[in-house]
């Protein structure tokens, strides 16, 4: 178990360095969702191709918690097929990130919650 306020490494690599922290032009796929508890806004943006998640950008308004998750996401989610993006949940996120307080986790748990939206709004776009 984590102490209360530790960060792993990775954490605040992801934090100081996003590779995928900017807006999506035309994207396929995009999704907003926002907590009213804790002020966090996560912004997920997709493009698709033969069936994979070809790009994946984020926009969030957040903690270094929640940067992290998004960033996390992004590369875990991204080239893999939709089906498996979808299967992708919090904890792969959280294990991913390593040492994360535990009153963060939710963090994680908002960025598959906007992932899923973004995949509704999709698949409402192309009935």
């Amino acid at each position: 178990m984590s102490d209360q306020f530790t960060y792993s490494k990775k954490v605040i690599k992801y934090f100081k360095n996003p590779k995928f922290a900017h807006e999506m032009k035309n994207p396929d796929a995009f999704a907003q969702l926002g907590n009213i508890r804790c002020g966090d806004v996560f912004k997920i943006f997709l493009k698709f191709k033969d069936g994979k998640v070809r790009e994946i950008t984020y926009l969030s308004y957040g903690c270094m918690a929640a940067l992290a998750a998004c960033e996390s996401f992004c590369r875990l989610v991204k080239g893999k097929t939709i089906e498996e993006a979808k299967k992708i949940g919090y904890q792969d996120i959280k294990n991913d990130l390593g040492d994360l307080p535990e009153f963060k986790v939710h963090c994680t748990m908002m960025v598959v919650e906007t992932f899923k939206k973004a995949m509704k709004n999709y698949k409402k776009k192309k009935e």
